[in-house]
């Protein structure tokens, strides 16, 4: 039995299978993400700026054996011949730098839950910036998250006493990043060597000057401690490369889902591992961020599946359009002797 033209085609069992492990490379992505509170204190008693200088350096050297590996490197002569684009990847490091090295000495500090709130919220601000820089227009459910998210960040404000400035600072500094990035276009793998290289010379000095004053714990602390340090560059390169394997096999509405997946898991290690106090204010602001993220979610979904039953509409009606209209043949007898209608219609066939 043939299907019928209006019936959705099954996916095959290669699109499950890939559809599958885009999933776990997802989930893996985020959920190291989301664990990495629980490995910066593994690097202590490094201080924040030297573990974030560490990390500097040996991301540069992972993720250039992996593209000695993969031999990608074809990226890079255009992007040397490209100064406003150089520019731009210099500007991109100076900006996640200070992201990063927030995160670290947030976490070591003892603002685990406030870390989460930032990377929740980012959402929020990353829409904020497509108003006010790119002129896009929001539709009414996205106003309303916004509204929702600034209520959230007030209340929040008054729970802790001061603005919550880590998470505002995380927010848009990854916003911020993620804007550059979006105008450089490079692929993350790609983007991240090329950053990389950029804070390679101020990290090395930076951790030579330690070395000089016998501050450098890379040096003075072991062997086991070293190699922590050391192992930064895969604990950034490793989910990376999963995000990217996953962002070629899913749909972007699932991995707008699976992004929430890295704050979440950092709001529970802040609350059951590191035991941070959460009074009722402060639950009432992430009760609104929350709820101003699932109305996101659930505009995106729902712009996504509309978007897909119009694209679905067009193609049926381009299929209609081009089949051929066929025209009965006429017998000789009607070719002979026309007949009028209501004869026609009464004859035999």
């Amino acid at each position: 039995m043939t299907p019928s033209p209006q019936s959705s085609p099954q996916p095959s069992p290669q699109s499950k299978t890939e559809h599958r492990s885009g999933l776990a490379y997802g989930i893996t992505a985020y959920g190291l993400w989301g664990l990495f509170p629980l490995y910066w204190p593994l690097l202590e008693p490094a201080s924040a700026t030297e573990i974030l200088a560490h990390r500097m350096l040996w991301s540069l050297v992972a993720v250039v054996l992996v593209l000695l590996v993969l031999r990608r490197w074809a990226w890079l002569g255009p992007l040397l011949r490209q100064p406003r684009r150089l520019g731009l990847i210099a500007l991109a490091a100076t900006v996640i730098s200070v992201n990063w090295g927030l995160y670290i000495w947030g976490v070591n500090s003892g603002h685990v839950v406030e870390t989460s709130l930032g990377y929740f919220i980012n959402p929020l601000v990353s829409i904020a910036f497509g108003v006010l820089l790119l002129r896009e227009r929001l539709r009414p459910a996205q106003w309303s998250a916004v509204a929702v998210g600034t209520v959230a960040v007030v209340i929040l404000a008054v729970g802790y006493g001061r603005v919550p400035w880590i998470a505002l600072t995380l927010a848009f500094s990854f916003a911020i990043y993620g804007l550059i990035k979006k105008r450089v276009g490079l692929d993350g793998l790609e983007s991240l060597a090329a950053e990389t290289t950029v804070q390679f010379l101020p990290a090395l000095g930076f951790l030579l000057f330690l070395s000089s004053r016998g501050e450098n714990s890379f040096a003075t602390e072991g062997t086991g401690h070293a190699l922590l340090l050391a192992s930064c560059g895969l604990a950034t390169a490793v989910p990376l490369i999963c995000f990217g394997g996953a962002a070629v096999r899913l749909p972007l509405s699932t991995i707008g889902l699976l992004q929430y997946l890295a704050p979440t898991f950092q709001f529970v290690l802040g609350l059951v591992a590191f035991h941070e106090a959460m009074p009722p204010e402060r639950w009432a602001g992430f009760v609104l961020v929350w709820l101003a993220l699932a109305i996101l979610t659930w505009d995106a979904l729902h712009t996504a599946r509309r978007s897909r039953r119009a694209l679905a509409a067009a193609r049926n009606g381009a299929r209609a359009s081009d089949k051929p209209t066929s025209k009965p043949k006429p017998t000789p007898e009607s070719e002979s002797e026309p007949e009028s209608e209501s004869e026609s219609e009464s004859s035999p066939a």
